[in-house]
């Protein structure tokens, strides 16, 4: 591109637009001055002219193509037009030659044309542009003038297309504003109507809820009445269970009599039985059947108070975790871990993470926490301990879906919160004086459970005790 420049500039001079300055110069046969155009050569003249050329140009020798366009001569003619354009049209008004070849070329491929305009005659059925091109090349008598008014036609045909295009443009807006209208006015009735039948389903549950109000004033009323008639019931069952036991100890004062009087029938009997001592005995059963019978109707409950629970003296006091530690035992020994979860109603909490990466951190966290429910699994069947497994799932995108192994409690933190607070809640939820062992080697944690009464022990002891097992 940049050497078909400098060889149109080495021609002669050239306007702005590309296209040689208009002078009188002598003509290729000397035959007097040429005639030039006074402006650059039309756009659509230009395409035309450069088109046919690159054309021609593939059909010529090498010898017989500029040096400027030999490097295009092997392109396809798209590809010359599209890429070797400028220079193709430098070439053409700077080298007569070469414009002769190609005006021959346009003599083989158009002689209708070419003839007519030789004779100075321009057909009516020709393209304008196609003519405005073929006199540019053959440079016949008044070709500046043809080119000049294949120029105008051109404009005028854009300025009529730019003109029927505005004018269909604007009837296609035309068109869509009054779709626009018409959809917005539909869309307007359309909200109205859901509007109202909003309105009207909002005076419904209004009176619905005014109704339901109204319902639970009445059953609120209702509660009330019932309540009072319970809490009657329940003061005339009270009194009537009261006499009840008070009759009962009455019997069981006869039971006695009667009992003392068995006794002393047993011993006339022993000496001779008379009938004022057989209606005694069967007095003496009608009596202790009436009185069981009694006992089964009123559901009398059972006494689980013994008389030696009436003793005052010491009890023994139970076994706690922290007993455990007094012991001569390391604190990773794993027999001291046994002796704690030997402790009854014993509930081993284990701050997951923590042990399996202290334990075996290069495995990633979903084979950590299935190797870890599997020893607490076999070591919850062999203690019968209570079990809770508690791992951080703040950071957790998704849920973990897993199956926990039978006898382990498997947790996870919420979003916000860490593994070492649900810890701490599941210390405080027991019940006061239940043995809780946490194990965990965080120093923060550690000293938190211990606040809330629960010993803690360190990720290596149930390491070594998971190992041993």
């Amino acid at each position: 591109m940049d050497a078909a420049s400098q060889a149109a500039e080495s021609e002669g001079p050239q306007p702005a637009g590309g296209e040689p300055v208009a002078a009188d110069v002598p003509s290729d046969t000397g035959a007097g001055p040429v005639e030039q155009l006074d402006r650059p050569l039309p756009e659509g003249v230009r395409r035309r002219v450069v088109g046919l050329a690159a054309d021609a140009l593939g059909g010529l020798p090498l010898t017989e193509v500029p040096a400027t366009l030999r490097p295009y001569a092997k392109f396809t003619a798209a590809r010359r037009a599209r890429y070797a354009g400028t220079a193709v049209a430098a070439a053409l008004e700077a080298d007569p030659v070469f414009r002769t070849r190609i005006a021959d070329r346009l003599r083989t491929g158009q002689p209708d044309l070419v003839a007519a305009l030789e004779a100075g005659q321009v057909p009516g059925a020709a393209e304008p542009l196609d003519v405005a091109a073929a006199a540019y090349l053959l440079r016949t008598r008044g070709w500046t003038r043809l080119v000049a008014e294949a120029g105008e036609q051109a404009e005028r045909a854009e300025v009529a297309d730019a003109a029927a295009e505005a004018a269909r443009l604007v009837e296609k807006l035309q068109e869509e504003l009054a779709a626009t209208k018409a959809a917005a006015r539909a869309d307007l009735e359309r909200q109205r109507a859901e509007g109202e039948g909003a309105r009207r389903e909002l005076e419904a549950l209004r009176k619905k809820v005014r109704s339901l109000e109204s319902d639970t004033r009445r059953a609120q009323a209702e509660s009330r009445k019932l309540q009072g008639e319970l809490d009657t019931a329940k003061a005339v069952a009270a009194t009537e269970r009261t006499g009840l036991e008070s009759e009962n100890r009455r019997l069981r004062h006869r039971v006695a009599e009667l009992e003392g009087a068995l006794e002393s029938g047993r011993r006339s009997a022993r000496e001779g039985r008379s009938v004022a001592d057989m209606r005694l005995r069967l007095l003496l059963d009608t009596v202790l059947q009436s009185a069981q019978g009694l006992q089964r109707e009123l559901a009398l409950p059972v006494t689980q108070l013994h008389p030696a629970d009436l003793v005052d003296a010491v009890v023994p006091g139970t076994a706690s975790p922290h007993d455990v530690a007094r012991r001569a035992l390391a604190e990773d020994d794993p027999a001291l871990l046994d002796q704690l979860l030997a402790i009854p109603q014993v509930h081993l909490v284990v701050d997951g993470y923590n042990v399996t990466k202290t334990g075996y951190p290069a495995l990633p966290l979903e084979q950590q926490r299935l190797r870890l429910l599997g020893g607490l699994a076999m070591l919850a069947q062999r203690t019968q301990a209570e079990v809770t497994c508690v791992f951080d799932g703040q950071d957790l995108d998704v849920p973990v879906i897993m199956a926990p192994p039978r006898g382990v409690r498997v947790r996870f933190s919420r979003t916000g919160q860490t593994a070492d607070e649900l810890i701490r809640q599941l210390v405080r939820a027991e019940p006061q004086g239940r043995p809780v062992v946490v194990v965990s080697a965080d120093r923060e944690v550690a000293d938190g459970v211990r606040e809330a009464g629960a010993r803690p022990v360190s990720s290596v002891l149930l390491l070594n005790r998971l190992a041993r097992s």
